[in-house]
């Protein structure tokens, strides 16, 4: 809680919070008297009504999530969107995310990332968006939840490949906080090795993909692939998986190779 956003939450009328159950404790220790209505992601249509009525009685209203951000992979953005549509300033008040926490301390050397967020809970469909990242070539920023850890970080190792440096940061800012560097094909087992290590909520971050323009080692793997006499999809799902490097990338190279 940064200074500001006490001083904030002491002198609104109301705090919508994503679970009022959590937030009241917070509040009370921190000296708030605002009043509380639920805005959770079941609801946040109807809260917006319920905020926007506040604010036109000329009472002060406060957005709070859990453990986050508002709108960054938490409820907020149509509450948000809602508030502003219907006139009403929305302030933001910077404070801890724990996106950028991770990147501050992950030490991976790429110059930009992508925040995703929460991959989907379903395989096919976690696999197919995995597949669309592979070739970036910039760090992806992931959050997870505990019970998903070990299939995600499975995942990344199958679409990334093996040897890409994956980042474990787990329970930011608490008293069990954990970070973790190491290539993609050890991440499973580290987890594995001590079940306390896949407890509590993880941001995972993941290096970007080789470049071609930089990278002659994909170039290179191919190249022996394909003079070995395998076919164009093989070498390119093997040299991937070698290298790292965006299997899409390296399939549409072996493609100019054969030709």
């Amino acid at each position: 809680m940064t200074q500001r956003s006490i001083e904030v939450l002491r002198r609104v009328a109301w705090v919508a919070a994503e679970d009022t159950r959590h937030s009241g404790p917070l509040l009370r220790h921190y000296g708030c008297t605002a009043r509380l209505l639920a805005a959770h992601q079941h609801n946040e249509q109807s809260a917006a009504q319920q905020v926007i009525a506040r604010l036109a009685n000329g009472e002060s209203v406060a957005l709070v999530v859990d453990a986050g951000t508002p709108a960054v992979s938490d409820p907020g953005a149509r509450l948000v969107a809602r508030v502003r549509a219907a006139g009403y300033r929305v302030v933001p008040l910077p404070g801890p995310c724990a996106a950028i926490v991770a990147l501050s301390a992950a030490g991976l050397d790429d110059p930009h990332f992508l925040f995703y967020g929460f991959l989907p809970s379903k395989a096919g469909q976690r696999a197919e968006a995995l597949r669309g990242l592979a070739h970036l070539p910039y760090a992806l920023v992931f959050y997870e939840a505990p019970h998903r850890i070990l299939d995600a970080v499975a995942a990344l190792a199958d679409a990334f490949g093996p040897t890409r440096t994956v980042v474990l940061a787990r329970e930011l800012s608490k008293l069990f906080e954990s970070i973790h560097v190491c290539p993609l094909a050890e991440a499973r087992d580290w987890l594995l090795a001590d079940a306390n290590r896949q407890r509590g909520e993880f941001v995972v971050l993941v290096s970007g993909a080789a470049s071609l323009d930089d990278g002659a080692e994909g170039e290179r793997v191919v190249r022996l692939l394909l003079d070995e006499g395998l076919p164009v999809s093989q070498a390119s799902r093997l040299a991937h998986a070698i290298t790292g490097v965006g299997r899409k990338a390296l399939y549409e190279l072996a493609l100019r190779l054969k030709a």
